[in-house]
C-alpha cells in the first residue's frame, strides 16, 4: 500500500506547487490585461456631428453717447537745461563779483569791464536767476564779443511725462495747458506751454512748464492730466470697430441680410481710446462689425485656485 500511494502522493504535491500556482498567475495577468483595456483602449464608434451653429462676427448698433477724452501721464519734475551766456562787451575785465556755481538772481552783477569805445564801465548782470557755472572770465582779463563767458542753470522747471507712441494721435491740437498733481506736494496746478517731443529713437514724451511760484525740487515723481476733449449726445462707436482712427478711419456696415458688410469711410472726431465720436458716413441705429476684420478680441480670463493661496488664470485671443 505504501508504494502503491506514493506516485499518488508525488502528483499532487506537482499539482499544489507547479499546476495551481501556474493557473493563478494565468488568472491574474488576464484580469490585469481587462482592466488595462477597458481603463486605456474603450470601444470607441465613428460618430457623424452635425454642426448645429455657426460663428459670426458680433454686430453692434451705433448709438449716441458722451466721450471724454482725459489723458494722464506719469512723469517727474526735472530742472530746465543749462545754457552758455556769450559776452556782449568788448574791454578789460575789471572785477568778477561771483564765484563758481554761486546761485544769483536776474539782474544780480557778475562782471564789470571797461568797454573800449567809448571808453566806460559797463556791470553784466544775470538774465535771470540761476545757477552760475564754468566761469570764464577773470581780472585783468581781455571779453570780446560772442564769447562764453559763463553758463547759467536757469532755477526753471519743468514736468516731464513719457508717453505711448499709440496715443500720440490723441495728443492732435493737445491744450496748451495741463494739471499737475505731486504726491505729498502742493495743492494741483496748472503748467503751461504743453508741447510733444519725439526724439530720434522714437520716445514720446509731453513737457510742460511749472508757474515760478510753485516750489518743486528735481526728481519728485508727477502725474500730468490732460483735458483733450469732450462731446456730448454724439454718435459714438467702439474703436475696435474702425480700421484707421485719427480724423478718418473704414467701419464695415452690416445690412443685416447675409450679404457681405459694407465698407464704409467714416470722419471721425474725440476719441478716449474705447469710445470713438463719428461725425459723418454713419446714422443712428446703422448695425456694424464689431471689430474690424483680422482684429484680435480678447477673451474672457478663467482663474482658478492651483495650490492654497496661489491662483492661475488662463486667457487667449480669438479672431
Amino acid at each position: 500500500m505504501r508504494q502503491g500511494g506514493a506516485p499518488g502522493k508525488a502528483a499532487v504535491i506537482v499539482w499544489r506547487r507547479w499546476i495551481f500556482p501556474l493557473l493563478l498567475v494565468l488568472l491574474l495577468g488576464a484580469c490585469a490585461a481587462a482592466l488595462v483595456k477597458v481603463a486605456f483602449f474603450p470601444d470607441r464608434s465613428d460618430a457623424v456631428v452635425a454642426p448645429e451653429s455657426a460663428i459670426t462676427d458680433p454686430v453692434i448698433a451705433v448709438e449716441r453717447g458722451s466721450v471724454v477724452n482725459e489723458l494722464s501721464l506719469d512723469g517727474n519734475i526735472a530742472r530746465d537745461d543749462s545754457y552758455p551766456v556769450r559776452g556782449e562787451v568788448a574791454g578789460t575785465v575789471l572785477a568778477v563779483h561771483v564765484a563758481e556755481g554761486a546761485s544769483v538772481t536776474a539782474g544780480q552783477k557778475l562782471f564789470t569791464i571797461r568797454q573800449d569805445d567809448p571808453k566806460k564801465d559797463i556791470d553784466v548782470v544775470a538774465p535771470e536767476a540761476g545757477d552760475v557755472t564754468e566761469l570764464a572770465l577773470v581780472k585783468g582779463q581781455i571779453a570780446s564779443v560772442g564769447a562764453e563767458n559763463y553758463t547759467l542753470t536757469p532755477a526753471r522747471y519743468h514736468v516731464l511725462a513719457t508717453v505711448e507712441p499709440m496715443q500720440l494721435y490723441r495728443l492732435v491740437n493737445a491744450p496748451s495747458e495741463a494739471s499737475v498733481t505731486i504726491t505729498g506736494g502742493p495743492a494741483p496746478f496748472s503748467c503751461t506751454g504743453v508741447r510733444v517731443q519725439v526724439s530720434a529713437e522714437g520716445t514720446a514724451s509731453v513737457r510742460c512748464a511749472v508757474p515760478g511760484d510753485q516750489v518743486v525740487f528735481a526728481g519728485l515723481p508727477a502725474t500730468l492730466d490732460l483735458a483733450l476733449g469732450q462731446v456730448d449726445d454724439a454718435l459714438v462707436i467702439p474703436v475696435t470697430a474702425v480700421k484707421g482712427g485719427a480724423g478718418s478711419g473704414t467701419v464695415w456696415v452690416d445690412a443685416g441680410d447675409g450679404a457681405d458688410p459694407e465698407e464704409r469711410a467714416v470722419t471721425l472726431g474725440v476719441n478716449d481710446g474705447t469710445t470713438v465720436e463719428v461725425l459723418t458716413g454713419l446714422e443712428e441705429g446703422d448695425s456694424i462689425r464689431q471689430f474690424v476684420p483680422g482684429f484680435v478680441a480678447p477673451v474672457e480670463q478663467n482663474c482658478y485656485e492651483v495650490a492654497p493661496g496661489v491662483e492661475q488664470c488662463d486667457s487667449g485671443m480669438s479672431w
